[in-house]
């Protein structure tokens, strides 16, 4: 019996309605950019197994490092104790964050950063003896599966049967260049009948929602405007930090910085699970007090994993290389002379890229889960490309590492998927 089919006797897979699709390939290795099944098969991984592995598959660099912590020191609760890959962390990540940034606080995936920081907002404004329980988000965006990511999130693909016990938010328009004055008006009012308490927000591109992209400048004024009015502002980069946009970070295309951001995926280069929700001073000191209870009280068993810690130092010492921010720029040129090309096909609606994420819309609609979207992942896994569309969107996020030949590979194979769809 092979690993596929033992897989099915005991295993839950997330996002899979089993009844439906009860298979899930085997992999048995990854290296670079490729993942092998268990019959020697090679995919091209172009979405860097959701957006994690940006330095490819078992980088050598990385899986050193991290060994070398691994004999040294596993894990330590972080509640009372502090440790030298944690400290080096916090000082090297510091660096390249956005400015305002001070203070590190760790969490184990996406979700729980963003926990972290609905609950570090509410308190901000709670220990300042100030009741304020709504949120601002984004129309359909996405920010995890725990009950406050859920909350914010708008794709009720996700949410629908939790609905009825999620927190209070209020939805606006992402930002199109034209719809500014409308979006900062519909924020007045929202100010002035509800107690705000944060707005949080993907920046520049809405990951799940289809890679959808934002204007920058209408989303910094949406932000000076939000911070004149005291209301925190949390910026989940989880799925575009560490260089995916071309700049370390997604929030450094604007001039106001937020006052938190969530951090994953990327962060441990795919190898280890870890998150963190980074904050300023402000509202660090906001928790301070002789009162206990102001503290922040919120606590993940593998806080600041020491190996874990050393992993996301690894990385991103890659991550500020030379080599890798060179390769970087070079994806970005494939990109856009891949965009010239696509977006005059006719099976195409739409093209969009920001640093290495790129989109396409076909022309035509379909289920975000259904046959035609079952039927294009099928086609790009039978020509050795691992690409996984979100209903009409087609969209790419390779590793910093792929050859400029499985790069080409990746583009060829989606136009070819144009002819069926």
């Amino acid at each position: 019996m092979n690993l596929q089919q033992r897989d099915k006797k005991h295993l839950w897979h997330p996002l899979k309605q089993h009844q439906l699709n009860p298979e899930s390939l085997a992999i048995v290795k990854a290296k670079g950019c490729i993942l092998t099944d268990e019959n020697g098969n090679e995919y091209i991984d172009a979405i860097a197994s959701w957006y994690t592995c940006m330095y490819g598959h078992c980088n050598d660099y990385i899986v050193k490092k991290t060994h070398q912590q691994m004999l040294k020191l596993d894990q330590v609760m972080f509640s009372d104790f502090t440790h030298e890959p944690a400290v080096k962390l916090s000082e090297k990540l510091i660096k390249i964050l956005p400015e305002n940034q001070n203070k590190i606080y760790f969490n184990d995936n996406g979700s729980t950063a963003v926990e972290a920081a609905i609950k570090m907002a509410l308190q901000y404004h709670f220990n300042l003896d100030e009741k304020r329980s709504t949120f601002i988000a984004f129309e359909n965006g996405f920010h995890g599966d725990t009950f406050g990511a859920m909350s914010v999130s708008g794709l009720s693909v996700y949410n629908g049967p939790f609905e009825d016990f999620l927190i209070n938010v209020e939805r606006i328009p992402t930002p199109n260049g034209s719809n500014h004055n409308d979006i900062l008006n519909q924020l007045k009012n929202l100010i002035e009948n509800h107690n705000i308490a944060g707005f949080i927000y993907e920046p520049l591109i809405q990951g799940a929602a289809g890679m959808k992209t934002h204007d920058a400048n209408g989303l910094n004024d949406i932000l000076e405007f939000l911070k004149a009015h005291n209301i925190l502002t949390i910026a989940d980069e989880v799925m575009t930090g560490f260089g995916k946009t071309g700049k370390y970070f997604a929030s450094d295309y604007m001039d106001t910085k937020p006052d938190i951001i969530c951090l994953s995926k990327a962060l441990t280069a795919g190898l280890l699970p870890m998150a963190i929700t980074s904050c300023t001073q402000k509202i660090y000191d906001a928790f301070l007090s002789n009162d206990i209870s102001k503290g922040f009280f919120h606590c993940h068993t593998y806080s600041a994993n020491p190996v874990a810690c050393a992993t996301a130092i690894a990385g991103i010492e890659l991550l500020t290389s030379t080599e890798i921010q060179n390769n970087i720029n070079k994806i970005i040129d494939s990109h856009s002379a891949f965009e010239k090309r696509i977006k005059i096909h006719p099976k195409v609606k739409s093209t969009r890229y920001l640093g290495v994420i790129f989109a396409l819309d076909l022309n035509t609609k379909m289920e975000r889960y259904g046959n035609l979207r079952d039927k294009l992942l099928k086609f790009f896994m039978d020509r050795g490309v691992f690409l996984r569309p979100l209903g009409n969107t087609i969209y790419i996020q390779v590793p910093y590492v792929i050859s400029e030949a499985e790069l080409q590979k990746v583009y060829q194979v989606i136009e070819e998927a144009l002819e069926i769809v």
